[in-house]
């Protein structure tokens, strides 16, 4: 048996619910989360196992879809994001696929941002696209771009910002009140952000999706993804994840509670290095342009630290001279950065977004979304900023 704590989630701060939110204990009255490393859960009689999976009775059945460490991380990861409800997936993309293939159907049709993660763009190219549901790209910025692309057979709106990797800002206030205008649910990306620094529901945003492998979890260990929004929506998410079984493991679920409780203080300082280093690469001689939320230079900059609780994230991209060949030059040279496309961890990583992340969407994608050859993106993590100022300047000459 598994025994909750007092709910006091409403007198709480974010911080405190990052640590306390969600949190059961068992019989033993463990004081660090447990972790229940089971595939199913057994019943005292015949009655309660009928009650049980017909949902007369609340408890814990089978953990494709109900157990208690999961559990734990979705009220944690709802209470942080002020949602109702949450649903774990096995990844971020898991969170997105899931989400879509329970609000649309054939002949639906879908407004997106053009700024999106690759995989984000392949599965809406690849495989929505498959089974008849339409999609139409726009410029994040341009309010007026997500009004006219709506139709009458609109079904969601969806945004990712900041986007991957050139860390556009959108108005999710705005384009929400679009959405909702054309009969359309807003469905926003958080993972750059994480709640710590956006809360798209407190915003008009109908879903919040994450992919909890980055900054929820913080240390590169795990995969998981979620979707957050109102009990109403997470229901029938929910029911598609229990029958097609995208779930987040047990084990998963408790390492990503591990990595919530030192969000805030890895998001604060992570941001902090982050602007430091995007200031000094705005005055290297070889670098063309810096893209950062928190510099005056990026063009939604008010919005950003309107939105973004002041912040510019953790994520810094920037453009090199000399296209590829000068990127790859840097992103060979640097000995303290890791050379890997994961970011949100505590280690400083760096990518070539054309040839990694963005690397099997056509060349008109990339073209539309601006990734250049020369374009090279940081995720900023918990090393001195001395230290990745030095490496990256070791290989920039």
């Amino acid at each position: 048996m598994t025994r909750p704590q007092n709910d006091t989630s409403a007198k709480l701060r974010p911080e405190t619910l990052a640590i306390r939110a969600g949190r059961e204990t068992s019989d033993y009255g463990e004081h660090s989360q447990a972790l229940f490393l089971t595939s199913s859960f057994t019943y005292d009689t015949a009655a309660e196992g009928a009650a049980l999976f017909i949902g007369e009775q609340e408890g814990y059945i089978y953990s494709r879809f109900t157990n208690p460490t999961v559990a734990a991380f979705q009220q944690r990861l709802a209470a942080l994001e002020g949602g109702e409800r949450a649903i774990a997936t096995a990844s971020g993309m898991a969170a997105i696929q899931a989400t879509m293939l329970t609000l649309l159907k054939a002949g639906d049709h879908i407004v997106s941002s053009q700024s999106l993660f690759g995989s984000t763009i392949n599965l809406f190219n690849g495989i929505l696209a498959k089974f008849g549901v339409e999609i139409s790209y726009v410029d994040p910025a341009d309010l007026n771009a997500w009004r006219d692309a709506a139709r009458p057979n609109t079904k969601v709106f969806f945004l990712e910002t900041p986007s991957n990797p050139l860390t556009g800002v959108a108005d999710i206030a705005a384009i929400a009140d679009v959405a909702h205008a054309a009969g359309a649910l807003l469905v926003v990306d958080n993972c750059f952000c994480t709640p710590v620094l956006q809360q798209p529901l407190k915003l008009g945003a109908d879903l919040v999706v994450h992919s909890a492998t980055k900054s929820l979890d913080g240390h590169g260990r795990v995969l998981g993804g979620a979707v957050v929004g109102s009990d109403k929506l997470i229901e029938p998410i929910y029911l598609h994840v229990r029958t097609a079984g995208p779930s987040l493991s047990a084990f998963n679920a408790w390492v990503l509670l591990s990595g919530l409780e030192t969000l805030f203080v890895r998001i604060e300082r992570q941001c902090q290095t982050a602007i430091e280093i995007a200031r000094w690469l705005e005055a290297q001689p070889q670098v063309e342009r810096v893209f950062y939320p928190g510099l005056e230079s990026h063009p939604q900059h008010e919005l950003a630290m309107r939105q973004q609780n002041g912040s510019g994230g953790t994520v810094v991209s920037f453009v090199l001279k000399g296209e590829r060949a000068a990127a790859w030059h840097l992103i060979d040279g640097v000995n303290v950065f890791s050379r890997t496309s994961n970011l949100g961890d505590v280690k400083s990583t760096i990518t070539h977004p054309a040839s990694t992340t963005h690397a099997r969407i056509t060349p008109e994608a990339r073209e539309r979304a601006g990734i250049v050859d020369g374009l090279v993106r940081l995720a900023i993590g918990l090393e001195h900023v001395e230290d990745l100022k030095a490496d990256l300047a070791a290989s920039l000459g």
